[in-house]
Formats: structure tokens, sequence, C-alpha cells
């Protein structure tokens, strides 16, 4: 054959080739699909990526006549530029929009120690974007609550570990993905460079004067470099395969010269082809959807990378069974997806439900803490439920999420009223009990038992009806206050039981004196048995108190002391003051003598007083009665009161006259001691 027809066969063939690649390649499935991710094989049914990635509705993608093919197309071409990254096929895409922050920053951990960091783009790129939602919502509450208690905006800083350990591990994963595809790169460029030379050689071989059984293997030769030539940048994959496979088609044409061998080839290339075809096609019933997608990228991967061409009048029709088992899948993933939408829809009544129930809560915080405590755990109950329910729709996610977060957001604000007020409430109630606490406090040691018992009392009392302090006051407070109570009652305690042996002692001694006025027997000397008599009066008054039950003693003492004073025909004036001079010598041991003396004093002139305005109002009252009414009961009672008044007022009038003797004894005595006193030089 002349180089002129060889030429021309040749063009004629380039021309119909173009028009059959172009038609194979490019063959748009009359149903339009979505653009999902690219790990469509482990998308579960019921999606667990976050609602920020949710992809669009079967009615957009319908629109936009998005192809299968592509789809395919594209994550064939990710595969193909490095095959561990068809791993993140495998890793499970967890529902990561439920998880805590603290979660979020383990998945991330595991995800970069132990997956090739290739595999993990689309983990890692949701992670992130759950954990800043989270992590923004999360540093806006804290920062609500610093200005709640009082803090200025501007001065708001919070460490966060959780945040560092996330920054941490992202990081690492950053550096190692950097690292990985700068290796990358230049590995790609090269096996690019070195797949259009192969082209080129392919080119070169309907142009070869040789043999054909020569050419042919040349051809064989450069189908095997291709196939071991390495993994291209993704975004000139596709375009390298077709161009090879145009060329691939244009040689088994130029081999018609030796038809024997193009049809071998083609023969066996239509075997395996129907092979896919077979398999594509039993895909359609596949039960796990996300496998007979994945099974497919799969098989259009072999048939475009595999396997070459079929003879012409074979192309179309396997390729059309190719087509539409590849279309019947696509079929099923888009009711599929509007299952999936339906299901966004539902999940977003339920997220609806649940912000109008933290609606309704923040509307109604209680007005205490244990209801309000209450209610937060409630409020977490609804977060972990919103958390939980799934994916809306896209064009309602940040919609959502917006009415979540500003209902969230009311219910905190407003329990933070209620802790504001409860602060200064509880500010007010520690300064009151540490009021209490410096009373008790200056009470501990009193030895005023008596005034002392009573404060003691009254303020335990107040103690109780005072409202809760801040938490970290109210123990050490409390602990304080009840040191000081109890020492002081424990000292009462003792003190009584001191007092009490006390008392039984002078009980003792009382009773012996009165067991010896009892035996007392009056002689004829009158003035020595009046001796005798104010000698046990004497020790009878320099005896202490004995026990309250037994203090009758006293009056069996002075009754006696009166009968005996009666006998000797001592009158019951006399007998007072006999009984009063006891009294002035113990003021004449005092070591304070001016002040008893002046205390004294004081009572006597209010028993005077006391004791002229009884008379004074009693006689007032006689004169309400007629002169002849004094054998009335009634105003012979009023003259006797009468009577007992001006005698016990001449008994008081008698004792301040000693008193002032007294008084006036000691004053000479001082002075004459001043007077007597050397000079000083």
């Amino acid at each position: 054959m002349s180089e002129e027809n060889e030429k021309k066969i040749t063009e004629e063939n380039v021309a119909e080739e173009k028009t059959e690649v172009v038609k194979a390649d490019n063959s748009i499935l009359e149903e339009p699909t979505e653009e999902r991710t690219d790990n469509a094989e482990n998308e579960p049914l019921v999606s667990n990526e976050s609602e920020e990635t949710h992809t669009e509705s079967v009615e957009e993608a319908s629109e936009k006549e998005v192809d299968v093919q592509d789809e395919i197309d594209e994550s064939n071409a990710e595969d193909a530029e490095d095959t561990e990254t068809q791993k993140r096929h495998e890793i499970p895409f967890l529902d990561y929009h439920s998880m805590s922050m603290e979660n979020l920053v383990g998945e991330l951990q595991k995800l970069v120690r132990n997956e090739k960091v290739q595999a993990i783009r689309k983990h890692v790129d949701t992670i992130k974007d759950e954990f800043n939602l989270k992590f923004q919502d999360f540093i806006e509450q804290k920062k609500e609550d610093f200005v709640a208690n009082g803090g200025n905006e501007i001065d708001f800083r919070y460490n966060s570990v959780t945040k560092r350990q996330f920054n941490e591990v992202y990081t690492d994963y950053k550096e190692k993905r950097n690292q990985y595809y700068k290796n990358l790169e230049k590995s790609h460029k090269e096996n690019l460079a070195y797949r259009l030379e192969l082209i080129e050689s392919l080119k070169g071989l309907v142009n070869m004067e040789e043999d054909m059984n020569t050419t042919y293997k040349t051809f064989k030769e450069i189908q095997e470099n291709w196939r071991n030539a390495g993994p291209v940048p993704r975004a000139e994959y596709n375009n390298v395969w077709r161009t090879y496979h145009h060329h691939i088609e244009i040689f088994y044409d130029f081999l018609h010269l030796n038809r024997e061998l193009r049809d071998l080839d083609f023969k066996h290339n239509l075997e395996e082809k129907l092979k896919i075809v077979e398999r594509a096609e039993a895909l359609a019933v596949e039960p796990d959807l996300n496998k007979a997608f994945r099974e497919l990228q799969v098989l259009h991967k072999i048939w475009k990378e595999d396997i070459g061409p079929v003879g012409k009048e074979h192309r179309e029709e396997v390729w059309e069974r190719f087509s539409g088992a590849t279309k019947a899948i696509h079929e099923r993933r888009q009711e599929y997806f509007k299952e999936l939408d339906k299901l966004s829809e539902k999940n977003l009544e339920r997220k609806n439900e649940i912000i109008q129930e933290i609606v309704k809560l923040s509307e109604n915080v209680a007005n205490n803490h244990r209801g309000i405590q209450k209610q937060i755990k409630h409020l977490e109950e609804l977060r972990e439920l919103f958390f939980k329910a799934g994916k809306v729709p896209q064009k309602e996610n940040d919609k959502t999420w917006s009415s979540f977060k500003n209902a969230v957001r009311s219910f905190n604000r407003n329990k933070n009223a209620f802790y504001k007020n409860l602060k200064k409430d509880q500010q007010d109630n520690l300064d009151k009990k540490r009021a209490l606490l410096d009373i008790a406090v200056s009470l501990k040691d009193s030895e005023d038992f008596e005034t002392a018992t009573n404060e003691m009392k009254r303020i335990q009392s107040e103690w109780k009806k005072i409202g809760h302090v801040p938490r970290k006051y109210s123990d050490k407070l409390w602990k304080d206050f009840k040191t000081a109570c109890n020492h002081y009652f424990d000292r009462l305690h003792a003190s009584k039981n001191d007092s009490y042996k006390e008392e039984m002692e002078n009980l003792n001694k009382k009773e012996a004196i009165l067991a010896s006025l009892k035996d007392f027997k009056l002689s004829d000397k009158k003035e020595s048995d009046i001796k005798e008599i104010q000698k046990m009066l004497e020790e009878w008054k320099v005896i202490g108190h004995v026990p309250f039950k037994q203090k009758n003693i006293n009056q069996k003492f002075h009754k006696i002391v009166d009968a005996l004073f009666n006998k000797l025909k001592v009158s019951p004036q006399e007998s007072e003051l006999l009984k009063y001079g006891n009294k002035i010598q113990k003021l004449k041991e005092e070591d304070n003598q001016e002040i008893a003396i002046q205390k004294e004093r004081s009572f006597i002139k209010k028993k005077i007083e006391e004791s002229k305005n009884e008379i004074i109002q009693l006689e007032n009252n006689l004169q309400f009665f007629s002169d002849d009414s004094e054998n009335n009961p009634l105003v012979q009672d009023v003259i006797n009161r009468v009577e007992k008044h001006k005698e016990a007022l001449d008994s008081w009038k008698t004792k301040l006259k000693k008193l002032n003797i007294l008084r006036n004894n000691l004053e000479k005595e001082d002075a004459e001691e001043a007077n007597d006193a050397p000079e000083e030089e």
C-alpha cells in the first residue's frame, strides 16, 4: 500500500473514531443526579455527615442535569491519583454532629494516627466544621456568663484545654498532609509527562514503516508501560485517558491491515466488557445500594483503564447496555436521596419541636436554685436530642442552628439574671452572718453567763433565719460560727457543773447552820443571844448560792431567825437592820468599795421612792371611802398595807443612813491616809 493511501485511510479512521470517542465518553444519561460526595460507597442510608455538608436536594440536582458519569469519573480520578486514597471509602463516616467537642478531638486524633493522611480529608473537614461550630457556641456562652457576673466584655479571656488539644492534632494533620502532597506533586508531574510521551509513541505507530507484527508488538509494550506508568494529577486524569483511548482506537482501525490481530483483541475486549456489563446489570438488584454504586465505580474504572476498544459493530450496543445498567443504579440512588430528603424534613420538624420546648423553658425559668438546676438538666437532655435528631435540609440548616442557639442563650440569660440577683442576696446574707460570727467570737469567752447565754441563743436563732451565702464561704463561715458557739456553751456547761458542785457544798454548809439555828436555845442574856444569832447570820450571808430547787432553805432560815428575834422582843425593823449589818460588813470587804456602795445606795433610794409612791397611792385610795367604813375589810387591808410600807420606808431610810455613815467613815479614813502619806522631794 502506498504511503498516500495509508495516510488517507488513517485520516478517515481518525475522523470516524473522534466521533465515536465523543459519543462513548460523553454519553449523557437521561436521568440527572445530585452532586454527592465521592465516598458514595460508604454513605449510610441515614447519612451521618454534618448538616453543613448536606448535599442539594433531588429537585435541585435535577435542575442542574448532573451526569452520574461525571460523578463516577471524578471519584475514579481521585482514586487514580493515589491508590491509598481509595481507603476513604473504608473509613466509617460517623455522626460527628452529635458528638461533644472532647469526642471530636478524640476521633480526629484517631484518624490522624491510624489512617493515611490523603484518605481522611472529608472526615477531617467535617470534624473541623463541627468542632468550630460547637466551640463558638461554647465560648459565646462563657462570655455571657462572664458579663452576667459583672465582668467587662473586653476583659474576657478563656483558656480552653479542649481547643488547644484540637489545634495541636489539626496542625499535625496539616503538616503531614502538606508534606505528603509536596512529595506527591513531583511524582505526578513526572508520570504525566511519561504518559504523554507514551501517547505520542502510540500516535506514531500508525506512521511506522515496519511490518505489522513488529508494530503490534510495540503497541503491546506501550500498553504495558501505560499500565505501570503511575498516577497523575486528578485534574488531568480523564483528559489523559480520553486521549489515550482515542489513539488506541485509531490504532485498532489501523490494524485492519492485519485484521487477524485486531479481531483477536476486539473479541477479547468484547468478552471482558460483556462481563462488566453483566456484573453492572446484576448490581441493579444489589440490596446494599452503597456497595452497588461503589462497585459500579470500579467497573467504570476497569472499563476505562484495563480494557481496550471493541469492534465498531458492537461499540454502541455494549456501551448502551453498560450505560443502561448505570442509569438503573443511578435511579435507585435518586429514590434513596428522595427518601433521605423526606427524612431530613422529619428531622427538621423534630428539631423545631425541640427548639420550641427550649423557648418555653426559657420563658418559664424557675425562681429557686433547685428548680433551675432541674431545668438545666432538662435543657441538657433537649440539647442532646437536638444533636441526635439528624440532618435537616441544607437550606434550613443555618436558620435551624440559629434558632437553637438563640433559644438556649435566652434560657441562659434568664438563668444568669436569677443567679445575679441571688448572688446579691447571698452577699447581703454573707454580711449578716459575718456580723453574727463577730458577736459569737466576742462572747465565746464571756464570764457573764446570764447575759451572754441569752445573746448566744438570739444570734443562733437569727442565723437560722438568714438565707444562703456564696458556696465558697458557706462551709468555713458555718464552721467558725459553730466553733465559737460550741466553745461558749462548753464553757457554760462546765461552769454549771462546777457551780453545781459549789452550790451543793453551799447547801451542805447552810443545812449545818440551819440545824444549829434550830437547836439554838435562848438564854436570859438578850444581848448575848442577839450576837450569837448575828454570828450565824454572818456565816449564812457569806455562803453562796444553793441549787435552785433547794433555794427555799433561805426562807426557812430567815423564818427561824425572825421567830427568835420575836422571842427576844426585837421588832421587825430592828431585826431587818440587824440583818443589814451583815450587808454593811460585806460592803466594807469589797475590793472596789466605792462602786459597791454607790450601787447599794442607788438600790436603796429606788426602794425608798417605791415605798413612798405606794404609800401615796394607798392613802389616795382611802379617800374614796367614807369615815364610817373603817370596819370594812377592804379598808382595813389598805390601812395595814400602808402601815407595812411605812415600816419598810423607815427601814430603808435607816439602811440608807447606815450606808451613808459607812461611806463617810471610809472617806474620812482615805483623807487621813492621804494626810499621813510622806511628801516626795
